[in-house]
């Protein structure tokens, strides 16, 4: 056997571990009960569109008003929003259904997933606004400056 096959089979006996890479790694490591930056960001961006009349979002809406809204930092690549979307809709924070197939026939472009905030949800934006706001308040730590010798 050739140096080259010997070496092919014993990468191929090797089993590829890729949990350590975020994207082959569909488990994500946080606090019971604790939702990320970027889906709390989505939940209050989702509670400002409710409160305003809207109550229904597609993917692309939210992505455009986290971009004005807050740090535009939090979609870092593809796919990133619509995991979160996915892991708020599995918590129970968020509800979806595609559109009706008429819709996007009549406009000639490809349908959307369509969400919608829960109750829960509501509660959880709620939330992330009073530590927002319990954030803002609290005192800031002085800063130990070196005394000159």
């Amino acid at each position: 056997m050739s140096r080259a096959g010997a070496m092919f089979l014993r990468c191929r006996a090797r089993r590829v571990d890729n949990k350590h890479i975020s994207a082959y790694n569909s488990a994500v490591r946080r606090k019971p009960g604790q939702l990320l930056p970027l889906e709390t960001a989505i939940c209050v961006c989702a509670a400002n569109l409710r409160r305003n009349g809207t109550f229904e979002f597609h993917g692309y809406e939210i992505a455009k008003r986290l971009g004005d809204e807050s740090d535009s930092r939090l979609l870092t690549a593809y796919g990133t929003l619509y995991r979160a979307l996915g892991r708020l809709e599995a918590m129970g924070l968020l509800q979806s259904q595609w559109e009706d197939p008429h819709i996007p026939a009549r406009e000639n472009r490809p349908g959307r997933r369509i969400y919608t905030l829960t109750a829960a949800g509501e509660t959880a934006a709620q939330e992330a606004r009073k530590t927002a706001a319990a954030a803002k308040k609290a005192p800031k730590r002085a800063v130990r400056r070196p005394v000159p010798a």
